[in-house]
């Protein structure tokens, strides 16, 4: 069966290349996996984000290849001197595609999608609330609930938000993947069919390309969109060919198969750099790799015992082997690409010795413990599985015996944010370029179950400045606290953090105008290709 689905994959890949060669452009992107679903609300992860965003668009957006925010769907905004109202004009004249399974608009992209889109979200007797499980988890993290009064639409083309409580960040929140606007009309045309479980499967939204196929761990397929309102895509056909192994995607690359790969395997570097065929592009990482720490989980309740496990670690080790020198050893959670970085805090020093004198002076002796793994390359971690083994013998030495476990992709964030680790690998690439992207991890909104703070660590000091923070106009003022919050999370330790990784883009020669992501995202508009 398994060789019946490659060789099924192969032929439909080949076949969209051949299409390609005769007059449509076509470029084919070597993914890492399959998606949960096409709606981005519903998802955390990169891979399911990826899929979705060829199809959609948010009111605001990032420039490409920037952390600009710039209008989309909503042509301009105006915030109010008090901070509390954000009033969006739309813009007119937007379509939305038509989807697969025979929806046709009737009418162009106006406020009551907008309305539609974040009120199922934020309220519980919206009618898709519920459908696909309904866990938003963005919304929910980035506290819009608690931070929104009202969406209201003022006419077709004009949305009044009104917040409780202003909040710096909130634009560059809007332009995050839970932003992203659907179509109204195609989800009450799902719901009289009785099938509103396809509206996170078969993606109708205004975005450059039409959504035309999803075979599972095979293939996704996409189409230019020509009534997109930011012009036609220069590229015609869009293939993700789903390819887990990072060797395996390495190899499409240089048979011609794929044209841009992600997550490329540090060792192979090196021969990318001197294929002739290939641009290795690369840049610092906007992100964290960490193991975190379940404070509800005795002994790890011990803020002694956490430290502990930070001077158990060799990080310098992980990052030789794991990273390949590819990145930077972390002390603090976010990285030092992003501003209100403090370089004051001190490191934990690798010192196994010491950490054996603290575990036992918290009365810790001969502790059992899981180490989760995550099945998947992401830029933070190019291989978790060895980074685990490496933890795993560090620990030993310790007196800390560690088994190691993993689960599916999904399962497995599904599981660690319900808290049923002990300890476990994950990491972020940051969303929007602003800190409170990266402290909201350890927030106590998101030390809930299913919540992404995965250590469940929960501080009121650190909780006091993360919500104060939000509030402040000026850099300097927000800086201030965030600098204090980072010797709080260093000194209390509820994770341990490993690196920030260099992130590195093998990308056809064929390729133009492809530019890397600070966000770790991989964007297709306003790319081209050699025919």
């Amino acid at each position: 069966m398994k060789r019946m689905i490659t060789l099924t994959s192969a032929l439909l890949v080949s076949t969209m290349l051949a299409a390609g060669a005769a007059g449509a452009k076509t470029l084919v992107y070597c993914s890492e996996g399959s998606p949960e679903n096409f709606t981005p609300a519903l998802n955390t992860t990169g891979t399911s984000l990826d899929a979705a965003r060829p199809v959609f668009n948010q009111l605001v957006e990032f420039e490409r290849g920037s952390t600009n925010v710039v209008p989309s769907l909503a042509e301009s905004y105006e915030v109010s001197p008090d901070g509390l109202t954000v009033t969006f004009k739309l813009r007119k004249g937007v379509k939305f595609h038509s989807g697969v399974n025979g929806f046709t608009p009737t009418r162009d992209f106006n406020a009551d999608d907008v309305l539609w889109s974040f009120e199922r979200q934020w309220k519980a007797d919206h009618p898709y609330n519920k459908v696909s499980g309904g866990a938003f988890d963005y919304f929910n993290d980035m506290d819009m609930p608690k931070l929104l009064k009202s969406i209201e639409k003022v006419d077709d083309l004009t949305v009044k938000m009104t917040l409780n409580e202003p909040n710096a960040p909130i634009l560059a929140n809007l332009a995050m993947d839970f932003g992203t606007i659907e179509s109204a009309e195609y989800a009450k045309f799902l719901l009289d069919k009785g099938k509103p479980e396809e509206f996170d499967q078969i993606p109708v939204g205004t975005g450059p390309y039409e959504f035309v196929a999803y075979q599972k761990d095979a293939v996704i397929r996409f189409k230019a969109f020509d009534g997109y309102w930011g012009g036609k895509a220069k590229i015609d056909n869009l293939v993700y060919a789903i390819t887990p192994d990072a060797t395996a995607r390495y190899a499409k690359m240089k048979a011609g198969e794929c044209h841009v790969m992600g997550y490329p395997n540090p060792a192979d570097l090196e021969a990318m750099g001197k294929d002739e065929g290939l641009n290795l592009m690369h840049q610092a990482g906007l992100n964290i790799g960490y193991l975190a720490l379940n404070v509800k989980k005795p002994p790890f309740d011990k803020k002694e015992v956490r430290q502990a496990i930070n001077m158990a670690i060799d990080r310098d080790s992980i990052l030789k082997e794991v990273y390949q020198g590819a990145g930077q050893k972390a002390k603090n959670l976010i990285p030092p690409t992003i501003w209100s970085y403090n370089d004051a805090v001190k490191d934990y020093e690798y010192n196994p010795e010491k950490a054996k004198e603290m575990l036992k002076a918290a009365g810790v002796e001969n502790l059992q413990s899981d180490l989760w793994w995550m099945p998947v390359q992401r830029p933070y971690n190019p291989n978790a599985k060895r980074m685990a083994e490496m933890m795993q013998a560090d620990l030993a030495k310790v007196g800390v015996t560690v088994e190691l476990k993993s689960y599916e992709w999904g399962e497995y964030r599904k599981r660690l944010q319900a808290g049923e680790h002990q300890m476990g690998l994950l990491g972020w690439t940051g969303d929007n370029g602003d800190p409170d992207n990266f402290f909201f991890l350890l927030g106590c909104t998101g030390a809930r179950e299913g919540g992404q703070n995965l250590s469940k660590w929960c501080d009121k000091s650190f909780e006091d400045k993360l919500q104060q923070a939000k509030k402040l106009s000026e850099k300097a003022d927000r800086t201030k606290l965030y600098e204090e919050m980072q010797v709080i999370a260093h000194d209390e330790a509820p994770n341990v953090t490993i690196a920030h990784s260099t992130v590195f883009e093998p990308v056809s020669k064929k390729v133009s105008d492809y530019k890397i992501s600070p966000f770790g995202r991989h964007e297709f508009y306003g790319v081209d290709i050699a025919e």
